[in-house]
């Protein structure tokens, strides 16, 4: 959802933000390039990730899937428990 939020983001400003090492990010990447999802630009050293038409389709689905675990872990936890969850995990990686 970044690269779609975020046209032309970084691989490493991406690795930072999703807390994934670069290398990880690199794989994600190539997957989603062969799946045709994604494309990625080089400026000189800049490497830049922006989404495909394909990938942009992908969006509403992305967003149902979320909201479908939203509703899974919450149905389970409670809206309380699954606040706390949720900024726990925040401090959490906050931390690393």
């Amino acid at each position: 959802m970044m690269v779609i939020e975020e046209p032309g983001i970084q691989p490493g400003l991406l690795a930072e933000h999703l807390q994934l090492t670069p290398s990880t990010i690199t794989r994600l990447i190539e997957k989603m390039e062969e799946k045709k999802l994604v494309v990625r630009t080089t400026e000189g050293k800049t490497t830049n990730v922006y989404p495909t038409p394909k990938g942009k389709e992908m969006l509403p689905q992305l967003k149902d899937c979320l909201k479908d675990f939203y509703t899974q872990y919450t149905s389970i936890l409670g809206k309380e428990e699954s606040a706390k969850l949720v900024q726990t995990i925040g401090k959490f990686a906050d931390k690393l």
